[in-house]
């Protein structure tokens, strides 16, 4: 299935992901061609989703520093897009519960091809809930409330015959691309994170990904968040909230409101 903007690879770690896989289906199956999956041990029924499937290949995620999720899961970003070279116009490089958004992705992707653009970070937001949405739900239609956050500003999507390297550093916080690297004229991608979509769910995951850390990732207190007490969630949810606005809500100007690495700090926009 490749459509008029070219073929669309996207790459993600999963593991444990079977409350977020409908979602994150939901989201992308009207303009991925091919979802290729590292699965780094899941014991839910996540292998059974990907495998119902018929647009995702499933590997097996290996750590490449037995001792450090972190480092290991940066290198793989760094080096497992590279395949795509001559196959691929884009590459989504992201989270299952990141939605790389646009109101209309297809055309946007063929425009910036046109334009010439090969790398296009996103500005990132903690979408927050108090309730866990409902099964069928399309989260960037109805889940629109979210906190701007500069940490989840992503370069999600690339163009691999255009880049020679992405140089990520660690979460995907910031990258240096290098090659041909042009960015956008403005900035329209949004990287909508939806991890907070309701207490315990949230408490659950991080215990989750707390357990997966290697010894370096702890002593250099990389996932600190992992590690709060409720308490300390609790007070971070509720600044959430008091920061949150709806993106779609065009009189927000929430562009003019990101710090953005790709960018000289005085453009806006």
């Amino acid at each position: 299935m490749t459509r008029a903007h070219g073929p669309v690879w996207l790459y993600t770690l999963s593991w444990n992901e079977t409350r977020m896989l409908p979602f994150f289906f939901r989201h992308y199956d009207s303009w991925v061609d091919r979802y290729i999956i590292y699965d780094d041990g899941s014991t839910d029924d996540t292998l059974a989703q990907l495998r119902a499937h018929g647009r995702v290949e499933i590997r097996r995620f290996a750590r490449s520093n037995p001792d450090s999720f972190v480092d290991s899961a940066r290198v793989w970003q760094n080096d497992v897009w590279k395949e795509s070279r001559g196959q691929a116009q884009w590459v989504v490089l992201t989270a299952v519960d990141e939605h790389i958004h646009h109101p209309d992705m297809p055309s946007y992707l063929r425009s910036q091809a046109k334009a010439g653009t090969t790398a296009m970070p996103a500005l990132g937001f903690n979408m927050v809930a108090d309730d866990f949405p409902p099964a069928g739900t399309h989260l960037a239609t109805t889940l629109r409330r979210g906190a701007p956050h500069v940490e989840m500003n992503k370069l999600s999507v690339f163009d691999p015959n255009g880049l020679t390297e992405t140089n990520f550093g660690a979460g995907r916080h910031d990258a240096k691309p290098a090659g041909r690297v042009v960015y956008p004229e403005s900035d329209e991608l949004l990287n909508l994170h939806y991890k907070y979509l309701d207490r315990r769910y949230l408490a659950d995951r991080h215990a989750l990904l707390l357990s997966g850390l290697g010894s370096e990732d702890l002593s250099r207190n990389l996932g600190f968040q992992y590690q709060w007490t409720k308490g300390r969630m609790d007070s971070h949810w509720d600044s959430m909230l008091r920061d949150a606005i709806d993106y779609r809500d065009p009189a927000v100007g929430f562009t003019t409101h990101f710090d953005r690495w790709w960018r000289p700090a005085r453009v806006r926009g």
